[in-house]
């Protein structure tokens, strides 16, 4: 399948904020539910947020009340608002359509976020 293209990563200090955006290779308006996944060195990606076609979001503990996860129809674009980021949030970020709870498509690039001082 075509991939999800991931962008607006970089360097920031702790405490700091950044977006992230994510380009959908089809109509996000047809996908039911939308998801930020982060793989940091050495670990696991996981699922750090989802949206639903009708805005109901849901966080994992770590990210919640920091992170905000959105969709823009208009664009076709998925949004990461990310604040107060932690040096623990150093990660590649990537976005997918989710199924049965498992990422759909294939994987794209990831955009890398790293939270240091």
């Amino acid at each position: 399948q075509a991939q999800f293209v991931e962008s607006g990563g970089g360097l920031v200090q702790p405490g700091g904020s950044l977006r992230l955006s994510c380009a959908a290779p089809e109509n996000i308006a047809s996908i039911y539910l939308l998801g930020w996944y982060r793989q940091a060195p050495e670990k696991q990606r996981e699922l750090i947020a989802s949206i639903t076609s009708g805005d109901v979001e849901i966080y994992r503990e770590s990210v919640k009340g920091r992170f905000t996860i959105s969709r823009e129809a208009a664009t076709n674009t998925m949004y990461l608002q990310m604040n107060n980021l932690k040096p623990e949030d150093t990660a590649v970020y990537y976005c997918n359509k989710i199924i049965h709870g498992r990422a759909f498509n294939s994987w794209g690039q990831g955009t890398q976020v790293t939270v240091s001082s």
